[in-house]
């Protein structure tokens, strides 16, 4: 097992420190990062970009030939990271000994650690994996606009413990962000790319911000609880033996229960002449 060690700092510090990692070559261009990797034990990609200390992203795309482990020290701007796997699947936990949680594909993770203990990420040999990671500080944050969205984050997105993890089926809206994001690398260059990026990843934040916060909750509970009921009546209605029931209830049973399946559950004339013909 090969293990790896990151200090944490400003994004051209991380990325140089991902370099020397990785046994990569970095290059720079509009304030976008990537290193490239071929060695004998990984090949790939790293990613990444700041935007005005606001926000910032990495994106793996990697396949290791030896399980590895990625120990990152705790960051001082303490941030809530947005963990979106696309492909393969990787392993968190708080310390080396700390409970491990796995990130799958079309998963979606929500982390944080105001303590001074190491993230680490664990990666299985011959497994391609590719995530994006969404790092938004919230402890030293400038733009006026932003306090509201990062006073919700932080008090979302924290534990007592000062370790916060959540994981779950990804957002369909927040895949189709993710699939903007990818034709924008694909697709744009320049302030053009940047700017696009910045406005797609703020999306997918106000879209989890959203989607945890107790009004929306609130709202979506019920429509959760109808669907649950009424998928419940199908199944029971599904297990019932209709020709069993028509010949207990009798001639005028036969005759009234064709419509009231009709009536109740919308069935349509097709099944309900197979309904009479049962009896």
């Amino acid at each position: 097992m090969k293990k790896l060690y990151l200090n944490t700092g400003g994004i051209n510090t991380i990325f140089n420190d991902l370099e020397t990692s990785f046994e990569g070559t970095l290059t720079s261009e509009n304030g976008e990062y990537n290193i490239a990797i071929k060695n004998k034990w990984a090949k790939g990609t790293i990613s990444g970009m700041s935007f005005d200390n606001e926000m910032s992203y990495m994106q793996f795309d990697l396949v290791f030939s030896d399980d590895v482990t990625f120990s990152i020290e705790s960051f001082h701007c303490a941030p809530v990271f947005f963990a979106y796997c696309s492909q393969g699947h990787l392993k968190h936990s708080f310390g080396a000994n700390g409970t491990v949680t796995s990130l799958k594909k079309d998963q979606s993770g929500i982390m944080s650690n105001n303590t001074t203990i190491n993230n680490v990420l664990y990666f299985e040999r011959n497994k391609h994996v590719r995530f994006l990671l969404i790092g938004v500080p919230t402890a030293t944050v400038k733009v006026e606009d932003s306090t509201d969205m990062i006073a919700k984050m932080t008090s979302m997105f924290r534990n007592p413990s000062g370790n916060y993890i959540d994981v779950k089926v990804q957002n369909a809206r927040i895949a189709e962000k993710l699939a903007d994001f990818e034709r924008v690398n694909d697709n744009q260059k320049g302030v053009v790319k940047k700017l696009l990026k910045k406005s797609i990843l703020n999306s997918i934040v106000e879209i989890e911000v959203m989607q945890h916060s107790y009004n929306y909750v609130t709202m979506i509970a019920p429509i959760i609880d109808l669907a649950s009921r009424q998928i419940d009546e199908i199944r029971r209605i599904s297990n019932i033996n209709v020709s069993e029931v028509l010949q207990n209830i009798g001639h005028a049973g036969r005759n009234y229960l064709p419509r009231f399946f009709k009536e109740k559950y919308h069935i349509l004339n097709s099944t309900q002449n197979t309904l009479a013909k049962t009896a």
